[in-house]
């Protein structure tokens, strides 16, 4: 067995994270109004819009497909934001489903937060950058609601997770 954690296990992972939310929004919706402010949002249902829909514009990306406008994505109900999620996450299984995809080939990213000229990084980079973007969010989340005096559980450790032993 390699050492190695694969994109597959990555995106497994994300998309448990990405369930847990889901869930606990919807059993406790009084959360979606709670100020958030992460990200320039204002409460954490435009939190949880941004994360699920920076996945799908990511995995757009990634594919060489067109970008939804974000102005495009729903602003609720949760159903619905967490499509986002869902559509990107099939882009992705897609792409990894392809052997004959090329991770290291080179991306030019050019957005008003990086550096005028863009950066230039792999695929591979941008695939670990999509996973790992909304886990960093998740932790975010979990403190603020934890803080706000609604405690949610949340085990986003990756030694929590069961997608491997």
């Amino acid at each position: 067995m390699t050492s190695a954690i694969s994109m597959e296990e990555l995106l497994a992972w994300s998309e448990e994270s990405a369930a847990f939310w889901k869930a606990h929004l919807e059993a406790n919706p009084a959360l979606l109004e709670l100020p958030c402010g992460i990200g320039g949002t204002a409460n954490v249902q435009e939190f949880a819009r941004h994360v699920w829909g920076v996945d799908l514009i990511w995995a757009q990306r990634l594919a060489g497909l067109p970008v939804t406008d974000r102005k495009e994505f729903p602003t609720g109900p949760v159903e619905a934001l967490f499509g986002l999620h869902v559509q990107a996450m099939a882009i992705l299984r897609g792409m990894l489903a392809e052997p004959e995809r090329d991770w290291s080939e080179k991306m030019t990213l050019k957005s008003p937060w990086l550096p005028p000229e863009g950066i230039e990084v792999s695929r591979r980079k941008v695939l670990v950058h999509v996973l790992l973007h909304s886990q960093r969010h998740w932790a975010q989340l979990a403190t603020l609601v934890r803080a706000a005096g609604f405690p949610s559980g949340f085990k986003g450790d990756f030694l929590m997770s069961r997608v491997m032993e």
